[in-house]
């Protein structure tokens, strides 16, 4: 019998990332245009990633297996 490897969501992968010490995070909301406006201590605090909410965590993991 052959067992199937799962498959990455790419979607996911392309929106979550680990941190060393295993933390999923992701970017900081409103980052990707009209940032021009934002001032220097919103842009400074932009910087970086955001950990994911404790709630979230098991879909994320579930969509990717691999990490």
């Amino acid at each position: 019998m052959v067992t199937m490897k799962q498959k990455t969501k790419k979607a996911a992968k392309k929106r979550f990332y680990f941190s060393g010490k295993g933390k999923v995070q992701h970017r900081h909301v409103g980052q990707a245009h009209f940032n021009a406006r934002d001032t220097g201590k919103d842009t400074r605090d932009k910087h970086g990633g955001q950990s994911v909410d404790r709630t979230d965590l098991g879909r994320i993991t579930r969509l990717l297996p691999y990490n």
